[in-house]
């Protein structure tokens, strides 16, 4: 390990991708004096289930040796801070955004008639070559499953901002978005704005998403239960009567029996407004 002293005086940090290649940064596990059966990919593993139990506050290399069954000292040998397991945690949960054909579940056959407002056979500017599939299906995909990685993973979210996210899996996911911007049809100098508003509005909407379950489960009820105990106390304060009678109309006309349901609809709405918006961005040229 270096010391103090020796990482006072290096360059700062940048990103554990931009240190040399991670994965040989744990050759000096294989010295005979590492703890057997330990591993980067175990650590990472375990870094995950602890981020998902508890958050990013309360994770802590000491918190994280207890867990593996080893003392703190001995994770250094696989990597040098916390923020770098941090960062190789965050990139592992990237994993699990899939392809666009992945999350559609279609066919090849299929991708090319897919329903959906502006997808009718022929009207994609540019239809991926493999496939034939249409970006704005693709683009929804990728969307959701961005959606869903969020809401699954609480503390993903604070740590996107924090970090480069410039690891194998990120730079795919990365990678898969841009493919599908620049089969919009938008000139390219219009290409990244377009990417901004999509996803930034998933991140904002994933986001609040995930924190409403992860509150909804400390509280020890359902979505649904916390959502009506907390509707029917506003409805009894005077202060928030009037306020919360008009909202309540906007609720009703939205639709859904469930919390669950009322969110998708909300996110399937907001979705279709900005590809719509890049389509008339689109015909502007």
């Amino acid at each position: 390990m270096e010391s103090a002293a020796d990482k006072a005086n290096q360059p700062r940090r940048t990103s554990v991708w931009l240190e040399g290649k991670p994965a040989a940064r744990g050759r000096k596990s294989e010295r005979s004096d590492h703890p057997t059966g330990l591993g980067r990919d175990r650590i990472i593993s375990v870094s995950v289930r602890l981020l998902d139990a508890e958050g990013p506050e309360k994770f802590s290399m000491r918190r994280l040796a207890a867990e593996l069954g080893v003392t703190a000292m001995s994770l250094y040998w696989y990597v040098d801070t916390k923020d770098d397991l941090l960062e190789l945690a965050l990139d592992s949960v990237f994993s699990e955004i899939g392809t666009a054909d992945d999350e559609r579940g279609t066919t090849d056959g299929e991708a090319a008639g897919t329903e959906g407002p502006g997808s009718e056979p022929g009207s994609d500017p540019d239809p991926d070559p493999d496939t034939g599939s249409d970006w704005r299906d693709d683009l929804r995909a990728l969307a959701g499953s961005y959606r869903a990685l969020l809401v699954r993973h609480p503390w993903v979210s604070a740590l996107v901002g924090k970090f480069l996210n410039v690891g194998p899996h990120s730079m795919e996911f990365s990678a898969a978005v841009l493919r599908v911007m620049r089969r919009t049809g938008l000139p390219a100098h219009g290409q990244m704005g377009a990417l901004a508003s999509v996803f930034q509005f998933v991140y904002g909407f994933g986001t609040i998403e995930g924190h409403f379950v992860q509150r909804c489960a400390d509280a020890g009820m359902t979505q649904d239960q916390y959502y009506r105990h907390a509707m029917g106390r506003m409805s009894e304060q005077r202060e928030y009567q009037g306020r919360f009678e008009q909202a309540e109309e906007m609720m009703e006309a939205r639709g859904g029996d469930t919390v669950e349901e009322m969110r998708e609809r909300d996110f399937t709405f907001a979705l279709e407004l900005l590809i719509a918006g890049i389509e008339a961005m689109r015909a502007r040229g």
